[in-house]
């Protein structure tokens, strides 16, 4: 049977397209007989006529991806991209730059190799970033000739 017409009438009655539109295939002779958009409203009423549900795409996978990489996950050298250092934030390379430094200055001073005054001194100079490592302190410090025995 033909219902080409009525499932047209029925999609814009619907305000939907016309792929989904369902019609029950029990019922294909009443529709064939509906002309009007009354009929077809009144199949609409009865269930006879539907309106699919929309497919849509599922966010699950990319929750569940976003979850794994709030964990600190997919990180690994296949996805990365760009320099050594891209994935990493400014304050992220300040933080693993600075830390030791400054653990090496409290044991400097700790230790008595190097008095508070020169600490401090030494504490500001890291803070302004003029030391690019350890060992870089390390290197101005002897040359200023402030180490006491090493």
């Amino acid at each position: 049977m033909d219902v080409k017409y009525q499932r047209r009438v029925a999609a814009s009655i619907l305000k939907c397209g016309v792929n989904r539109v369902w019609i029950s295939s029990e019922h294909l002779d009443d529709v064939a007989d509906a002309i009007t958009r009354e009929d077809i409203r009144e199949l609409i009423d009865r269930n006879v006529i539907q309106k699919k549900q929309k497919k849509g795409v599922s966010r699950g996978r990319a929750r569940h991806i976003a979850a794994q990489k709030k964990k600190g996950r997919r990180k690994g050298p296949g996805s990365r991209k760009g320099k050594k250092l891209a994935g990493t934030s400014k304050k992220e390379k300040w933080m693993t730059l600075i830390r030791p430094i400054r653990a090496d200055l409290k044991e400097l001073r700790d230790s008595g190799k190097i008095s508070a005054h020169d600490y401090r001194i030494y504490y500001r100079r890291a803070k302004g970033g003029m030391y690019k490592s350890k060992s870089h302190l390390r290197l101005h410090i002897r040359s200023d000739g402030h180490l006491k025995e090493e």
